[in-house]
């Protein structure tokens, strides 16, 4: 199984997140993304990767430049004031004083006063520059969430509807050229799986246009919710609404690294220096077997049939369980009733409370955290006097199983008019 795993002990941005990305390609495939990069026809926007060091780390920095300039570039460090003549959010908030590198950070070494209107990009305007794009459809797919994420986080965090929100022109092309890079990288190495640590955002406030605002800013953290993150002593935004969004989007399950073979690693660095090094960490390889943190929720009932029991076990898989089981059990008053356990990721233990209370009787629910050692598994197809079947081969521990898919087997048993088991046994006689 190929798993990618992101360390974010120093947050997230997007074009941390691409960089990071981009260090795990083989060399000659390097080359051929920012050259794909560099051919969107995003106006003004040009792609560079960049060789960067942070605390003696060697690593990546994305230098994404509209226009010749990246988007910190645009702006300036003090506090200023922009004239719009209308009452929309922004996703880039003209924010000032961030201790990270993020998509709307400001810093220039002089200090004026300027007056200039921008121009907007409705959540529309952004499907459509990125619906135009020449990527595949499952890039342009997963961008496109990706904003829809961030739209409707500005959405909840400023009480407009989604319609009403806007995104400022420069930090527009900046973050699509951001999110389009991580969509497309994620598709060119094809991870079966993504776990990442959980998200450092940062801690104290940031002066934006709205006014002053707590670390993370009410749009990160309304599209964070559900996901694991910490504060620290570290001052300033660390994760920004683009790379939560990201985040929540293409990574599977948060936690600790699982263990795995490591194939390569990459270092996404960010702009800002801190005692830290400040980088995204890729980790990209092959788990071989492996132990994982799981859990089981569980409730005991008596009162219902056993068709509402077949029927609760359905929502629960359809809810994101990894597997659902019953076990007989006497309650008080001597009844017989019956176990519900579930076996579930982290990321999906909310929702699986909240199915077992709708499609159970139980009044309540017991958490248990455990650890599962797992063999890692794939499909394989192989060709047989009986045409194409399929195979689970799971390996790890110093063992290897291989067990054929039952339709297979069950097909080749009804045209041979034998047992399942015989079936099996003239597979392996090839």
């Amino acid at each position: 199984m190929k798993t990618l795993y992101l360390d974010l002990s120093m947050g997230a941005a997007g074009d941390m997140l691409s960089a990071a990305l981009y260090e795990l390609l083989p060399d000659e495939k390097k080359a051929a993304f920012i050259e794909k990069m560099n051919s969107l026809g995003l106006p003004g926007v040009t792609v560079a990767a960049e060789p960067s060091v942070k605390c003696g780390i060697t690593g990546t920095h994305m230098r994404i430049a509209v226009d010749g300039a990246e988007e910190h570039e645009h702006h300036h460090d003090h506090e200023h004031e922009h004239e719009h003549h209308h009452e929309h959010c922004h996703e880039h908030e003209h924010c000032h004083e961030h201790e990270h590198e993020h998509e709307h950070c400001h810093e220039h070494e002089h200090e004026h006063e300027h007056h200039h209107e921008h121009h907007h990009s409705s959540l529309g305007d952004i499907e459509a520059i990125i619906g135009a794009l020449p990527l595949s459809d499952k890039v342009k797919k997963d961008a496109s969430a990706v904003y829809a994420l961030i739209a409707d986080a500005e959405s909840k965090a400023h009480g407009v509807p989604v319609s009403d929100i806007h995104f400022h022109e420069v930090g527009t092309l900046d973050a699509v050229a951001d999110v389009a890079a991580v969509s497309l990288l994620i598709e060119m190495l094809a991870p079966d799986r993504i776990i990442a640590s959980p998200v450092h955002v940062g801690s104290g406030h940031v002066h934006c246009a709205h006014g002053i605002l707590p670390v993370p800013a009410p749009a990160t953290a309304h599209i964070l919710l559900g996901v694991p993150t910490y504060g620290g002593e570290l001052r300033g935004e660390l994760c920004t609404p683009t790379g939560a969004a990201l985040l929540k989007h293409f990574v599977n399950e948060f936690g600790p690294q699982p263990a795995m073979t490591a194939e390569g690693i990459g270092y996404g660095m960010g702009r800002k220096d801190f005692p830290q090094a400040n980088c995204v960490r890729a980790i990209f390889g092959s788990e071989g077997g492996g132990a994982e943190r799981i859990f089981r929720l569980e409730c005991n009932v008596d009162d219902m049939t056993a068709e509402q029991i077949g029927f609760a076990e359905e929502k629960l898989f359809e809810a994101g369980a990894r597997d659902v089981y019953t076990v007989p059990v006497g309650m008080k008053k001597s009844r017989p009733g019956t176990l519900i356990a579930v076996i579930c990721a982290e990321s999906e233990k909310q929702g699986l409370i909240e199915a077992m209370f709708a499609h159970t009787t139980t009044l309540g629910i017991r958490e248990s955290a455990v650890t599962r050692h797992v063999l890692s598994r794939r499909i394989e197809t192989v060709e047989t006097q009986f045409g194409l079947v399929r195979r689970k081969v799971s390996e790890g521990f110093g063992t290897e199983k291989v067990k054929y898919e039952y339709d297979d087997l069950a097909r080749i048993a009804r045209e041979r008019g034998v047992p399942l088991s015989e079936a099996e046994k003239l597979i392996r006689m090839k």
